[in-house]
């Protein structure tokens, strides 16, 4: 190559990387603005919007919450600003009432504070009755007045209790919601609109597709509420699918006389009694011992746990469980169609302890 070509070529390799590096920088600059500009409010709207975090969710899964509530410009935006700040483990499950009018700083900050919406009374998914009485009372609600809304007959005659047999509590019929406290609230206000919101799900729908798997509407709750103690999982879809599945084994092992051999079940049949949680303890629902549905629902309910009961997956498992957390600290739930593959999966995914 002369000399000539030689510079020219050397000259045009100059050109494109500086041409290049002027790029690089312009995207940088254009990113970074884009960055903070996307860190700026919504908008100046003052109201308060009333989120809630669910334990366990991961950063990308607040971030949506987030921006489908509008209360961000930008879930990536939202992301790098938390991961920059090292606040990614800081960041609280609750129910906020936060305001289009907040930057994200202040909104990571009201999270990873822990500033939790004081006027609401929140019915967390997956509780026992007597949970959620603890929570009434620590709400600030007379432990008379909790007791007296918590009796059945206080709503002789709502939708809801139509297939409740009427000797038993409202175990597995409080639906978990946020709702608002004024300082004229009294519990009874809090459970009736609780029920209202269990009829709002158990729609005439669900309630034929529990009727089409066998059970009466009140067994369809018993079921639900398995469910929802066996499985859990903040991504929305995510949770669904495997509740299906779960709703599938069990309606299968009832159909086929096979005990459904349940943690959740044993454990709440022992905790009843004043117990220490047990799989052994001797109780009408250890479903380890006992064949067919417990005598009664062992917790309060979800949508997704409802759905999965009157609509479970078609597949063919006959086991599963809920192994080791990931890194977002949530149980996967891992499914099988033998023995064998069962315990393979409880050595494979089980390193500490599984189920609920």
């Amino acid at each position: 190559m002369s000399s000539f070509n030689h510079r020219r070529w050397l000259k045009n390799l100059l050109i494109l990387f500086g041409a290049v590096s002027l790029l690089v920088l312009a995207a940088v600059i254009l990113l970074r603005r884009a960055y903070y500009d996307n860190l700026k409010p919504v908008s100046t709207v003052e109201s308060s919007v009333v989120v809630t975090v669910p334990q366990g969710a991961s950063l990308r899964e607040i971030a949506n919450i987030l921006d489908d509530t509008g209360l961000i410009r930008s879930d990536w935006a939202f992301e790098w600003y938390v991961n920059s700040q090292d606040v990614r483990d800081r960041l609280l499950a609750g129910t906020y009432a936060l305001r289009p009018n907040q930057s994200v700083q202040e909104i990571v900050e009201a999270i990873t504070q822990g500033r939790v919406n004081t006027d609401l009374v929140t019915v967390l998914p997956g509780k026992r009755i007597d949970q959620i009485r603890a929570s009434l009372i620590n709400d600030g609600f007379n432990p008379s007045d909790v007791d007296q809304a918590l009796n059945p007959k206080t709503y002789s005659g709502h939708p809801v209790l139509v297939d409740k047999p009427p000797d038993i509590n409202l175990e597995g019929y409080i639906y978990p919601e946020s709702f608002q406290k004024t300082a004229q609230t009294n519990p009874q206000d809090i459970i009736r609109a609780s029920l209202d919101q269990m009829q709002r799900y158990l729609t005439p729908k669900v309630r034929a597709g529990l009727v089409r798997q066998g059970l009466t509407v009140h067994q369809g709750v018993i079921l639900a509420s398995i469910i929802e103690r066996e499985v859990g999982n903040p991504d929305d879809a995510k949770d669904l699918a495997d509740k299906k599945r779960v709703a599938q084994i069990f309606l299968r092992r009832l159909k086929e006389d096979i005990a459904l051999e349940s943690d959740a079940t044993a454990r709440y049949g022992a905790i009843l009694d004043g117990q220490e949680p047990s799989l052994t303890y001797d109780s009408l629902y250890n479903t380890y011992q006992n064949k067919g549905l417990p005598p009664g629902p062992i917790s309060n309910v979800g949508k997704n746990a409802l759905l999965a009961a009157a609509e479970p997956a078609q597949t063919d498992f006959l086991f599963f469980v809920s192994g080791d957390r990931d890194e977002n600290g949530v149980s996967v739930t891992h499914f099988s169609r033998t023995l064998d593959e069962h315990e393979a999966n409880v050595r494979k995914y089980c390193s500490t302890a599984c189920g609920q």
